[in-house]
């Protein structure tokens, strides 16, 4: 699907404002079909020489612009496109399929990309401006919302709009997609199953968070879930889940509750698993703490370019915490509590795939990584995912903590 051909900005200023002042539009509650219906006798009585392809997007593009967020409303109605990047009021770009490209959207000028920012922020109780010139917000449908303004962005206002799909996409719907096989959903299925505790690392686009999502829809539905995040994004298929979000500080600096005070809450409200959308500080240490008190089986997303690199961060953002800690004791409790960690990449023909999942062993000179299934190309064929010899064992010995091998 490709974007419509662009419509004259004056065109749809002209026809705007018109509307603006005829009495029929000025009650409350207009709908679009209504507003359409004038917009139509409008250009009736103008007798402009119009085709009628354009005709109908120009009365479409103004019914966005007075009833929707202008623009952008194109592109949220198209099902294909996964995120919309504004970068400046004449550069738009959008994702489909994992590829990005470039779209025909263009906004007036910055004025109106603000007008449409605030549109989309204002029934969420945000706002941006110079003395708070970034903000993240979600929006209903649970897409993600980030914006920038100048003098931060340099080149006009920047918006990113994270899309999520209508209905949370399975484990058997990652393996249709190519993200990973079904003999590896079946190792991570029988790891959750088993209470094993999960890091999904990833770069960013990579997809961590709907195979977080996929692999929490594995807990058995007798337990009960606490999922923490920045931005509420997670859609667990399960009924008893908790779900809470972090808060911004107010306009006066005030009310702010960071991911780390709703973890440690968590705590308190007799959680079976605790999923963490996204570790990015100190909070770090209290989610190590969890997995090692009680709470095994919890599942949380970190940035990082490989497993290694995964158990490295991990332990640099447990030592951000308040606790004056020393290093190989921060270690030693990444070892005892991390159990796999699921890396992901975003390949650059736009494919989002499990490329490594391996195991998390502590020993005396900390935590031991051992890869246990690894995407690779082959100089003969197509790449394909390889298995350690030892992954088998390390299946077997898959317990629920009763000595009774995990389901499959």
């Amino acid at each position: 699907m490709t974007d419509s051909a662009p419509v004259d900005p004056a065109d749809v200023e002209h026809l705007r404002a018109r509307a603006a002042r005829d009495p029929r539009v000025a009650g409350p509650g207009i709908d679009r079909e209504d507003l359409a219906d004038i917009l139509d006798d409008m250009l009736d009585e103008e007798r402009r020489i119009l085709t009628s392809a354009y005709r109908d997007a120009l009365v479409e593009a103004v019914l966005d612009e007075a009833l929707g967020l202008g623009p952008l409303e194109a592109l949220l109605r198209d099902p294909e496109i996964t995120e919309v990047m504004v970068c400046g009021p004449s550069s738009v770009f959008v994702e489909r399929a994992g590829r990005i490209s470039p779209s025909q959207a263009r906004f007036q000028d910055d004025a109106h990309l603000l007008h449409v920012i605030d549109r989309i922020l204002a029934p969420l109780g945000r706002r941006v401006d110079e003395a708070s010139p970034m903000v993240d917000a979600r929006l209903p449908d649970g897409s993600r919302v980030n914006v920038v303004i100048p003098p931060l962005a340099l080149d006009g206002p920047a918006l990113t709009i994270r899309r999520f799909a209508g209905k949370p996409l399975t484990g058997e719907d990652l393996v249709r997609l190519g993200t990973i096989d079904a003999s590896m959903l079946g190792l991570l299925r029988r790891a959750v199953r088993a209470r094993r505790n999960l890091l999904v690392t990833g770069g960013t686009g990579s997809g961590k968070t709907t195979t977080l999502a996929a692999l929490a829809a594995f807990v058995p539905e007798t337990e009960r879930l606490v999922t923490i995040e920045d931005a509420a994004e997670l859609r667990i298929p399960l009924p008893h889940v908790v779900r809470l979000e972090s808060r911004p500080p107010s306009l006066e600096g005030a009310g702010a509750v960071p991911i780390r005070a709703l973890v440690r809450n968590a705590l308190r409200m007799r959680p079976d698993r605790i999923v963490v959308g996204e570790v990015r500080g100190g909070e770090a240490l209290d989610m190590l703490t969890a997995m090692t008190t009680g709470h095994e089986g919890s599942l949380s997303t970190l940035h990082a370019s490989s497993p290694g690199d995964a158990i490295r961060r991990v332990q640099t953002l447990a030592l951000m915490g308040d606790l004056d800690l020393p290093y190989r004791a921060v270690a030693d409790q990444v070892a005892s509590a991390l159990d796999v960690v699921v890396h992901q990449a975003r390949h650059p023909d736009g494919v989002r795939r499990v490329v490594e999942i391996a195991s998390v062993e502590a020993s005396a000179d900390g935590p031991v990584i051992t890869t246990l299934v690894k995407w690779r190309p082959r100089p003969d064929g197509p790449p394909a995912f390889e298995w350690s010899p030892g992954a088998d064992a390390w299946m077997r010995a898959l317990t629920d903590g009763t000595g009774v091998e995990a389901p499959a």
